[in-house]
């Protein structure tokens, strides 16, 4: 009975030790790299909310997608832009599909226009209120995707990374100051 036991012990250790051997080559060989996020520039030319709570918008998004890997392609099956505002969700847009070969670089425009009720405390009124003095809005796109990874000739099956970008966008027709410049600046990449 304990020569069994000794037996399947080293069996489900030698098991263990090639796998840990065959996931370092695997990474050895094609080094993955996290895809790196940037909204590049943002046009805000509306941003108005009335008395009766609904937004009025209207907000250009260029966002710059780097695959930095070597070897491996990326397929963007599904890319869902949403836009925040307070925590409050104000649009969503679909993106186009695309794949995104290795060492290369996409461009993807995200348009939001249009009106949505918006429904903000006192707090978050406050705050409105003070980012319209200013000129400036700090407003959250969040971009969730399915993505399926290309090694060589082998596809993953679909993974679901968030995208987070945190953005503080100048309103370009504010009559009461110069509208300062869009600062480009890196998105945060979440695989969940």
């Amino acid at each position: 009975m304990n020569c069994i036991c000794t037996c399947i012990c080293q069996i489900v250790f030698t098991i263990l030790i090639i796998a840990g051997l065959a996931v370092l080559v695997i990474w050895f060989i094609f080094r993955p790299n996290t895809v790196k996020f940037y909204a590049d520039d943002a046009s805000l030319t509306e941003f108005t909310i009335n008395s009766n709570n609904t937004l009025h918008y209207n907000l250009a998004l260029n966002l710059t997608i780097r695959n930095p890997n070597k070897r491996i392609g990326i397929y963007y099956d599904q890319i869902e832009a949403r836009a925040f505002y307070q925590g409050q969700r104000f649009s969503t847009v679909q993106l186009p599909n695309f794949y995104q070969g290795h060492k290369n670089t996409s461009s993807q425009r995200a348009e939001f226009k249009g009106q949505n009720l918006v429904l903000l405390g006192a707090k978050e009124m406050s705050k409105y209120n003070d980012d319209k003095s200013s000129g400036t809005y700090s407003i959250d796109v969040k971009l969730y995707l399915r993505i399926r990874l290309k090694f060589v000739f082998l596809k993953s099956s679909k993974v679901k990374p968030k995208i987070d970008c945190d953005l503080r966008i100048p309103l370009s027709s504010n009559a009461t100051a110069a509208p300062a410049a869009f600062q480009s600046q890196r998105c945060d990449f979440d695989w969940r």
